[in-house]
């Protein structure tokens, strides 16, 4: 699975340095193409003359030697995967803020592939409140984290903090890849945000939805290598990932029409859209002046956009989300039947830091067949995969 795949490899300061030899000959006898960015920091834990040897490419140090200067944008997009390991806690506080002064960090900030770090850092470092912060801001930015090890540390201490094995690692890039082609020639239909109903020019009905665990499920969908489009209602959030399709609409109308409009060229749905379910009955063309104690809007239902799909579907996969505040299983497994969804996500609000306007949140999938499965609280890009994860299970079954 890793012949012919082109691995960048970010190599900062730290003791397990040295374990990135044994890595690279892993990978360059699989047949990966690897090439190799150093801090001058890492150079003084392992040499550059090394790992140039053993992964057969020149090693990046410097943005210039003093006669021409390395194209970090060349190798940031040269890559199909971007490895940072060790990720140092220096370099961690750099990717978090977005700071660049060195080769590493201008090639990760100009590259267009995955970026996966392994973190290595002395346990107190790693338990810092800092450091977490650090952590769920680069994991937010799309970055997949590999869990840290247990063990002798430099320090002479023994605890959490050590980068992965080599030989973790491997496989868990074997797995990348793997996983990146599982959705391949697959066309995917997301829905995120809130949608926005006109009471008049200047005024409207809607809800706290950000659209973070839409876009979250559209990216780790187009990661998978599947052909997204995205339709989001009303949001600041931007989309980094240029080969996801992004449609704008404001209300649950033109949602409507814009997935039915593309429903049936699709393979799957994830509907994670927190749609308006009334709108008012009458929009007004001018600003309505506050001249009594008391004002009557009527409200009519908004068009139920996974109700038509799911009459609509053949074969696609549909997935819903149904947030609940009791009886959340059994009201989220009958909207599920209802609407012929095939898996149903859904949030309780009784669950402290899931929902709306959270980087986190904590869901249970639930199955037609009657399965139930549950996670805890995680980043919302962690609970993409875990959605995503059920969709391709659901796929193969």
């Amino acid at each position: 699975m890793l012949a012919a795949k082109k691995i960048l490899i970010g190599v900062t300061g730290s003791i397990a340095a040295y374990k990135i030899a044994m890595l690279v000959r892993l990978l360059v006898k699989a047949g990966a193409e690897v090439k190799i960015i150093m801090t001058p920091s890492a150079a003084e834990f392992v040499t550059p003359l090394t790992l140039s040897t053993l992964s057969r490419n020149e090693v990046h140090v410097d943005l210039s030697n003093g006669k021409s200067w390395t194209n970090h944008v060349a190798l940031g997009r040269w890559a199909d995967l971007f490895l940072i390991a060790p990720l140092s806690c220096n370099t961690l506080a750099k990717m978090s803020s977005g700071l660049c002064d060195n080769l590493l960090m201008a090639s990760y900030l100009s590259s267009t592939a995955p970026v996966v770090v392994a973190p290595a850092m002395d346990e107190d470092m790693w338990l810092h409140p800092s450091t977490k912060s650090n952590l769920k801001t680069i994991a937010g930015f799309g970055n997949r984290v590999l869990p840290v090890g247990n063990g002798d540390l430099a320090s002479g201490l023994s605890g959490e903090g050590r980068m992965a094995e080599p030989e973790a690692i491997f496989s868990y890039l074997e797995e990348f890849f793997d996983e990146a082609l599982s959705l391949k020639h697959w066309k995917a239909l997301v829905t995120a945000g809130p949608t926005y109903e006109a009471i008049d020019p200047v005024r409207y009905i809607g809800n706290r939805s950000s659209g973070k665990m839409g876009l979250a499920v559209a990216q780790e969908l187009s990661a998978r290598g599947a052909e997204v489009t995205l339709i989001m209602g009303p949001s600041e959030l931007s989309i980094s990932d240029k080969s996801i399709k992004l449609v704008r609409i404001e209300s649950a109308r033109e949602m409507f029409d814009a997935c039915l409009s593309i429903f049936d060229q699709v393979d799957l749905v994830v509907m994670a859209a927190a749609v308006a379910d009334y709108k008012p009955e009458t929009v007004s063309t001018v600003k309505i002046k506050k001249t009594t104690n008391s004002f009557t809007l009527p409200l009519v239902k908004t068009d139920d956009i996974l109700l038509a799909l799911g009459q609509r579907k053949t074969t696609q996969i549909l997935a819903g989300f149904a947030l609940e505040t009791d009886n959340e299983k059994e009201n989220a497994t009958g909207k599920m039947i209802r609407k012929n969804a095939d898996l149903m996500i859904l949030n309780s609000l009784r669950d402290e830091g899931a929902g709306f306007g959270h980087d986190t949140n904590k869901i249970t999938i639930l199955t037609r067949s009657g399965e139930s499965f549950s996670y805890e609280l995680k980043d919302k890009q962690q609970v993409a995969k875990d959605i995503v994860d059920n969709i391709v299970k659901l796929r193969h079954a």
